[in-house]
């Protein structure tokens, strides 16, 4: 085995709590990938997202369609890890500038740090604690009048995903709160406590489609009743209880994707996501120069819907001249390297 060079000093290797650690904190060497690079690239190569990290989706076919240029002002509308941002803010210089807006307290400041540590200093890249929805104020708060391209990637962050804490994930006992942002408004389980069947059924149904709504709402009531529905893991296991009423064949075929439907709708209505996605896309022209190029990231039907009529609206308005009829899509080669892409869809408009 190969020796350190003299002087370097001894490293201790973290060590995993037991053999196969489930808990997120004790997953290090993910964690820190600073130290352990070849533990990061052993899992991308396995076809999974390292934990706490965030792999930007349709990256290249992004960049393409936003035909970055020097002096271009850009909002990254959802700034998350800071993926997309990353890779815009080269074609930017010099003299452009990027504004990164997120609502998460937690994971916004951890993005600042790491884009001060690339070199991208406040003069070119500003972070912005908010919703999206207050595009206008921010960008008067910046004496900007618009800006030249505009990205919006409505997923799921990795870190947030990955965090038990956080209560995004069934794949973690965690407290079921499903918030962006944990100071604002109830955790899920709180608001799910005073709803009635037929409420949940409808929210079930708009938020996701869920084709089992009528069987999976009486159950989560009646478990909910019981104890309170307040981890991630009785929710899960309310699905899964619910759905034993279907044949066998077509729970198989289903999977754990109802688990993931219900984590969705409930995320989506304690967070107001449809809402704040409807007052984006009504302000977004107001927030584009001429010109001006605005790319979405939808990763569910309920959102793909809203942005696609939206932009066709504003299309036959004579306000945006240009959109795609046809979604992109991910490549089978970045679903398999990254199977958080599947669901993706991207859909862009150049202003007028």
């Amino acid at each position: 085995m190969d020796s350190l060079p003299e002087g370097t000093p001894h490293r201790r290797r973290p060590r995993y709590k037991g053999k196969n650690p489930r808990d997120f904190d004790y997953k290090y060497k993910e964690h820190r990938p600073e130290l352990y690079p070849e533990t990061v690239d052993k899992v991308i190569a396995s076809g999974k997202t390292p934990a706490g990290t965030h792999r930007p989706i349709l990256l290249n076919e992004v960049l393409h369609v936003l035909r970055l240029q020097p002096k271009d002002v850009v909002v990254d509308a959802t700034l998350g890890y800071g993926g997309h941002s990353c890779a815009i803010l080269p074609f930017i210089l010099p003299g452009g500038r990027l504004i990164g807006i997120d609502s998460d307290p937690v994971e916004l400041p951890k993005t600042e740090f790491r884009l001060r540590q690339l070199g991208f200093s406040p003069e070119v890249f500003i972070p912005c604690h908010s919703n999206f929805a207050a595009l206008p104020k921010i960008l008067a708060a910046n004496e900007l009048h618009g800006a030249d391209v505009i990205i919006a990637d409505l997923g799921l962050s990795s870190m947030q995903l990955d965090n038990p804490a956080r209560g995004f994930s069934f794949k973690s006992e965690g407290s079921l709160d499903l918030r962006m942002n944990p100071s604002k408004g109830v955790p899920a389980w709180q608001y799910l406590a005073n709803l009635d069947q037929e409420t949940i059924i409808e929210l079930l149904i708009e938020n996701a489609d869920e084709p089992h709504a009528r069987i999976i709402a009486p159950i989560l009531v009646e478990d909910r009743d019981r104890n309170g529905l307040r981890t991630t893991t009785l929710l899960a296991q309310s699905v899964r209880r619910a759905l034993l009423t279907l044949p066998k064949a077509l729970r198989e075929l289903e999977g754990d994707a109802p688990i993931r439907r219900v984590f969705q709708a409930i995320r989506i209505e304690v967070n107001e996501e449809f809402q704040a996605l409807q007052a984006f896309l009504r302000i977004l022209p107001t927030c584009l120069n001429k010109a001006g190029r605005v790319a979405i990231l939808t990763f569910h039907s309920g959102e793909d819907r809203r942005v696609k009529k939206s932009f066709q609206q504003q299309m036959r308005a004579g306000i945006y001249s240009a959109t795609n009829d046809e979604v992109t899509r991910p490549s089978l080669e970045e679903i398999r390297s990254n199977p958080r892409a599947t669901s993706a869809k991207l859909r862009w408009a150049i202003k007028s």
